[in-house]
């Protein structure tokens, strides 16, 4: 990857990573992705965790129940009444307890064992130049967005990373070598 006139120029590997940053929302359906951007040698992103779609209210008084893989529509009326209380595909009524909400830290460990085995596959069957140990760093800093404001300012934040690549300390050109 390059910056060139403050714009990142993602070779494979950044396109790779770009592709499986984007199979989040896919892997898991409680996420929305925002602003991110993939840098030569780290990514910032914001990842929206947000509640779970399967339970919202419609235009007729009742609650929505789907599913998240949308085989069937199941409704319960406001005194709790199923008009359909059990879905014969999966054998499970309507009412059941929704799934847990996957924590951060288990999409984000996807994502980094996703990533590392294609790019270990491409050192393999492309000629990618190997990486010394670890792909990624072990840990990886998180956030708690508290408002509009707190957002906007990170989404800036990452826009504007790119441009501030050449000051970077972990910037390899700017490494000291003993």
């Amino acid at each position: 990857m390059e910056i060139i006139n403050g714009e990142i120029q993602l070779n494979a590997a950044g396109k790779m990573i770009h592709n499986w940053w984007n199979r989040l929302p896919q892997k898991y359906t409680n996420v929305e992705l925002d602003e991110y951007i993939v840098m030569p040698n780290h990514l910032h992103g914001i990842i929206i965790v947000g509640a779970d779609p399967c339970v919202c209210p419609d235009n007729h008084n009742t609650i929505n129940m789907n599913r998240k893989d949308n085989n069937r529509d199941s409704h319960a009326n406001i005194s709790g009444e199923h008009k359909d209380s059990f879905d014969n595909k999966k054998g499970e009524h309507a009412g059941s307890p929704l799934p847990k909400p996957v924590q951060l830290f288990i999409m984000i460990q996807w994502f980094k064992t996703m990533t590392t085995n294609n790019y270990i596959r491409n050192v393999k069957q492309n000629d990618w130049p190997p990486f010394n140990k670890r792909l990624w760093q072990r840990n990886y800093y998180e956030r708690i967005v508290r408002d509009e404001i707190e957002l906007n300012w990170i989404r800036k934040y990452i826009t504007e990373n790119p441009s501030k690549w050449d000051l970077d300390k972990e910037n390899p050109n700017n490494m000291e070598t003993n």
